[in-house]
């Protein structure tokens, strides 16, 4: 499998696009106000091939998209299908014979088979929907959120939906990772409770004001806290996995979050580790599993991307992420790895 990456800062899709000759599989990663015209000309260029879109800046090795239009395409020896499941926030099971069809029509399996989604939010709901048809043909997820509540399908753009792409690898395996920047701080546990699961707020951690819990412990003012969650977020324990939680604002004395949290769900602090050792390691196990990728698409979290500026290291993150191969990828609202939504993530799927 090849992998082609184009992008303009002035939003130019026609220049973003140049090189491209021959696709089987287009990612759309465009800006707010220029996304409905991205996708209807992407159509007009490429008409026969399968795409998906959303909002969002994109990346690869040597550049970052911020603004203007990014293109990510596959090509060579694949089967790629793409369709939608609407309806996410009230009942994505209902379109779930798409996704059952077109698993059959491309014989996906575990072996050479990824699952690659754009969510425009409701992402739990749709993860658990997509993945219980998924989990037991051994078919990875991987994917995110774009801005606007807006993705795109072969052209036609949908609000409260999910697009999702399956491709199949003819040459090779397929694997997925997720990286986390983040452990466990201390012995901090908390029973989370008075949660608006529709609108992921935390009302009260082991029966005290979310707000100043997280205050009492990291000593932070209310606008502090918005920040700190870059360097302290929390963590979801499932089972014996961690899946980490930002906070996005602050509503009286109430915690509201980038993704959801319910009542008597176990949440746990965390604290920012060694990323530059964590990316090397990440590195490390992709050499083991692949002696040569062909490509490498990834999904970085806004508050990793914001994060890594910050501390002037994600060119060289994205560079050093590049010597393991073609390396491209979008920053999401929200991560997905299987059927879990998280925050401050990375995750991936690596071709052979």
């Amino acid at each position: 499998m090849k992998q082609f990456f184009g992008n303009n800062h002035r939003g130019d899709l026609k220049e973003a696009v140049k090189g491209l000759n021959k696709a089987d599989f287009i990612m759309l990663l465009s800006n707010q106000e220029q996304f409905e015209s991205h996708v209807k000309l992407l159509q007009q260029l490429y008409p026969q091939v399968p795409s998906m879109g959303c909002i969002g800046m994109s990346y690869n090795s040597r550049d970052i998209e911020e603004k203007g239009v990014g293109v990510i395409a596959f090509y060579d020896d694949i089967q790629v299908t793409t369709n939608v499941l609407e309806e996410a926030s009230k009942m994505p099971v209902k379109y779930i014979q798409r996704l059952q069809g077109d698993i059959k029509k491309i014989s996906a399996n575990q072996e050479n088979t990824i699952c690659i989604d754009f969510c425009s939010g409701n992402d739990a709901c749709v993860l658990t929907t997509m993945y219980t048809v998924l989990k037991p043909l051994g078919i990875s997820l991987m994917g995110g959120t774009g801005d606007a509540g807006k993705i795109s399908v072969n052209g036609r753009i949908y609000e409260d939906a999910v697009a999702y792409a399956l491709v199949k690898n003819n040459k090779g395996k397929v694997k997925t990772y997720k990286e986390n920047i983040y452990r466990k701080m201390k012995n901090f546990r908390f029973i989370a409770s008075k949660t608006d699961k529709s609108k992921y707020i935390i009302g009260a951690l082991n029966g005290h004001p979310a707000k100043k819990v997280y205050q009492s412990i990291l000593h932070v003012t209310d606008k502090e806290i918005l920040t700190r969650t870059f360097k302290n977020p929390f963590g979801r324990v499932t089972g014996d996995e961690v899946y980490i939680v930002s906070i996005k604002d602050v509503q009286g004395d109430s915690l509201v979050c980038f993704r959801q949290v319910n009542d008597s769900d176990v949440l746990v602090l965390l604290e920012l580790r060694d990323y530059k050792e964590i990316t090397k390691e990440t590195i490390e196990k992709i050499k083991k599993d692949f002696a040569k990728p062909s490509a490498i698409f990834s999904v970085n979290c806004l508050f990793r991307y914001k994060l890594f500026n910050n501390n002037n290291y994600m060119r060289q993150y994205l560079n050093e992420m590049g010597t393991l191969g073609s390396y491209t990828g979008f920053v999401g609202y929200g991560e997905h790895y299987n059927n879990q939504f998280v925050n401050q993530s990375m995750s991936c799927v690596v071709f052979e």
